[in-house]
């Protein structure tokens, strides 16, 4: 009977595995495009010692270093040359040969090959399974590189291409890795008699589905960066710590605790908002409950793990405390009150959307989830004895672990994040997903509780309404459009107009044309060196939206460029770029040329 209860349970539980997988596959089918930071996620891990794309400077100094100075004929060749330059570095200090080498750096931008646009964000057998570069790429990011070498690894395997499933594989194994904790934790729960016997695994199973199938999940899914592995490694730490509060267990084998802990941090700093705000939970709790043994090898496996963290990557500290990035979310973090509350009523419509699909939606389920509990809440006060008193003080800790941490993530994501975006706020999509189970699971368990079975159909009416009505962000649709006119083009040149940093959501077009010119547009109208454009007859000309098109076509005519087709509109594009043909206009080409 036991083995026929626990082969229904695996069913189950891959059965919801499966329906997510499907799920989530079928949108990241559906993704055409990609945003700026993801193609920056493949740059930097696949651009051999080559970080930044610089108009300037197309080849980095270690790059040309290790091309010209490292890489031999055979790999013997290759390892000889490394212990020389090893020794040289010994021997002469700042002196050495690396130290003092100097990059080609031009004085305006310069042409940018196909190729070489392909080795950016692309692997090929010289540069597999590098992880030393990606490490070198990353120290000048603001992030940690663990996410960088996942993906690098993945364009190891499949070389020479840009896709999408190349990285979104990763957040799908972590989306169903965070759907295993649910089933475990669900066993437990029921297992130490939180949950009523019976209930376990479908309240894993809902738990599951209601973040698999969400679109905070969708959304973690397609974005290609370091957001879903975080998530993972919060929702890990978080069944882990209840495990090992449950089992009394924090006074040895602490190992996997540790392991977590590193992983975490080594993927994204905001890790640290969850995970001291766990660890302070704990120790409280711990104290409070006079397990002093167990509080003091907690305390002393933390600490170990903020030593590991740091020594396998120093840069963190730079990172967090004097990078752009990091004093930008300090000194949000400084503007105490000002202006916090617009931003806490932001994330709360990204959490809401995120959970339910929707913000009409969600705040109709919430109010009446909210009202029931209450209700049942005040109906269970009423009757309250002994027993009740006994269970809620075994519940109390956990809750404090699930709501305390999350809580004070949700805080200090609002106050430190740059952007009000969805992406800073996915590590909290699972434990939104287990207050929903345990809400609808409350109110279902009163309503129905002859059937427990009944609790899925609530839940797959959330799932539903998440799949349904997915506004497509991440996806970018349509960019396909685009790519093709790259692709029908691609024996042309092409100059890209932009400001900031704009020319990132282009790469893999980039990747198609002969070659391809990076320009502001006072880069363009001042620019010294003009017989390269003087010599084109034909061009491909990509404007960015926030380049002003007067100014744009007018910089051209300098050149003797002219508008001969639009390729694309704007209203067609998914960045809102404008790409035009352009011909030199013979009447102004015999003039140019001079006599």
């Amino acid at each position: 009977m036991k083995n026929s209860e626990k082969g229904k349970k695996q069913i189950g539980q891959l059965a919801a595995l499966l329906c997510i997988l499907v799920v989530l596959c079928g949108f990241v089918a559906q993704k055409e495009g990609y945003h700026m930071d993801e193609l920056l996620s493949f740059e930097l891990s696949n651009a051999a010692f080559n970080p930044w794309i610089v108009p300037t400077q197309p080849e980095g100094r270690l790059a040309k270093f290790m091309r010209e100075e490292i890489y031999g004929d055979t790999f013997g060749q290759t390892l000889s040359n490394l212990k020389g330059t090893v020794q040289d570095v010994i021997a002469n200090r700042g002196n050495s040969k690396i130290l003092q080498y100097k990059a080609d750096v031009y004085q305006e931008p310069v042409w940018i090959t196909g190729g070489q646009f392909q080795d950016y964000l692309t692997v090929d057998g010289k540069d597999q399974f590098n992880y030393f570069s990606v490490y070198f790429n990353v120290k000048d990011d603001n992030h940690p590189p663990l996410h960088f070498m996942l993906l690098h690894t993945m364009c190891s395997v499949f070389q020479g291409v840009v896709a999408p499933f190349q990285g979104c594989v990763i957040n799908i194994l972590a989306v169903l890795g965070c759907c295993i904790c649910f089933f475990r934790l669900g066993s437990l729960l029921e297992e130490k008699k939180i949950i009523s016997e019976g209930y376990g695994s479908l309240w894993g199973i809902c738990a599951g589905l209601l973040y698999g199938i969400s679109a905070g999940a969708v959304a973690t899914t397609l974005l290609i960066r370091m957001y879903g592995l975080v998530t993972f490694f919060c929702v890990m730490s978080f069944t882990l710590h209840v495990k090992k509060w449950m089992e009394k267990g924090f006074e040895r084998k602490n190992k996997g605790l540790v392991a977590v802990t590193v992983l975490g941090f080594l993927t994204q700093y905001f890790f640290l908002f969850y995970c001291i705000a766990l660890a302070a939970v704990t120790t409280g709790l711990l104290i409070a409950k006079k397990r002093y043994r167990e509080c003091r090898a907690y305390l002393r496996s933390m600490i170990f793990a903020a030593v590991i963290g740091v020594a396998v990557f120093p840069f963190s500290i730079q990172d967090v405390f004097a990078s752009g990035r990091g004093t930008e979310a300090l000194g949000n973090l400084s503007r105490g009150l000002s202006g916090y509350g617009a931003r806490l009523a932001a994330f709360w419509t990204i959490l809401v959307r995120g959970s339910f699909g929707s913000v009409l939606a969600g705040s109709v389920i919430l109010i009446f989830l909210v009202a029931g509990c209450g209700y049942l809440a005040v109906r269970k006060r009423k009757g309250e004895g002994a027993q009740e008193e006994v269970q809620w003080d075994r519940e109390k800790p956990l809750w404090l672990m699930l709501l305390v941490p999350a809580g004070c993530y949700f805080l200090l994501a609002a106050r430190m994040s740059p952007y009000l975006v969805d992406r800073y706020l996915m590590p909290l999509f699972p434990f939104s997903a287990i207050l929903l189970t345990l809400a609808i699971g409350t109110v279902c368990k009163t309503l129905h509780s002859g059937n427990r079975y009944w609790l899925l159909v609530p839940v797959c009416a959330v799932c539903v309404l998440n799949v349904w009505t997915y506004d497509g962000e991440y996806l970018f649709r349509g960019y396909h459009r685009q790519l093709e006119v790259a692709e029908q083009h691609e024996a042309l040149p092409c100059i890209c107009l932009y400001e900031g940093t704009g020319y990132y959501y282009n790469l893999e077009e980039f990747m198609c044309y002969e070659r391809t010119l990076l320009l502001q547009l006072p880069e363009l109208e001042g620019r010294q060196e003009t017989s390269d454009l003087t010599a084109l007859e034909q061009v491909v000309v990509v404007r960015k939206s926030n380049v002003e098109e007067g100014q744009a076509l007018t910089a051209l005519e300098k050149y003797g460029l002219e508008v001969e087709e639009i390729l694309l509109e704007a209203g067609d594009s998914v960045y809102g770029d404008t790409v035009y043909l352009c011909v030199r206009n013979k009447e102004q080409s015999g003039t140019l040329s001079g006599p």
